[in-house]
């Protein structure tokens, strides 16, 4: 006899004294947990639910919960200079089948919050809120006028491009370019490349030896949605030089 049923999300082939890794679930070691979601049941006669079967269900034990293999998580970005990497180990919990029940099973008590009735002893002890009477309504004697605020038009700031986008900035040359008033595709479109020369020697020996011939170029395909054309212009062009 064997049995199909959904626990924590997942779909298992069951059968007695089994041992399954789940999920982790909420109880201690030792304690019964049930799950009434039987898909499909056979007992010498298959029976298929829709989407469950009404009344059926099957009874585990709690052998313990542990943790699963550590899973490496990597990310890398291409000529960005990003990446990152993470671990994650998955908390399960290990259970052992001890029956499974064609009909008239009812859900585990321990799987429903328990509600407590209050007693009338328990009631009698509660201490009795305290009335207190609602204090008249002062009314006020001159109301201030509070004259209109004047409506100060927004100044709407544009919204800076991620110029690290054009083969040859990296984030350094990028903030430099900000400082200098170019933070966006357009911009960096229209200047001339001798501005962009002065701006890098301003900046230090370091930044001077860099070639930005091909960038205001770059900039207008990224200015104009030209992304596929962009891509594919980097792709034959080694290091942004033409």
């Amino acid at each position: 006899m064997y049995a199909i049923v959904e626990i924590a999300g997942q779909q298992f082939k069951v059968a007695k004294d089994q041992k399954v890794f789940v999920h982790r679930l909420a109880g201690n070691e030792g304690d019964k947990v049930s799950f009434d979601k039987v898909l499909l049941l056979d007992d010498g006669k298959i029976t298929i639910g829709a989407p469950a079967i009404k009344g059926a269900g099957v009874t585990a034990k709690i052998l313990g919960h542990l943790k699963g293999d550590k899973v490496i998580v990597f990310k890398k970005k291409r000529r960005k200079g990003y990446q990152k990497k993470n671990g994650h180990r998955q908390f399960f919990t290990e259970i052992q089948i001890t029956s499974i029940a064609a009909s008239g099973h009812k859900a585990s008590e321990t799987a429903k919050p328990k509600t407590v009735k209050a007693t009338p002893e328990k009631e009698a002890a509660k201490p009795k809120a305290k009335k207190v009477a609602a204090k008249p309504a002062v009314k006020k004697e001159t109301a201030k006028k509070v004259a209109p605020k004047k409506a100060t038009a927004k100044k709407t700031a544009t919204k800076a491009d991620d110029l690290k986008k054009v083969e040859g900035i990296g984030p350094k040359i990028a903030s430099i370019f900000v400082e200098a008033g170019i933070d966006t595709f357009a911009k960096l479109a229209k200047a001339d490349v001798k501005k962009l020369q002065e701006i890098l020697a301003t900046a230090g020996p370091r930044y001077a030896s860099k070639n930005p011939g091909s960038w205001p170029k770059q900039a207008k395909m990224a200015a104009e949605g030209k992304w596929d054309e962009l891509n594919e212009w980097q792709d034959n062009v080694k290091g942004g030089i033409e």
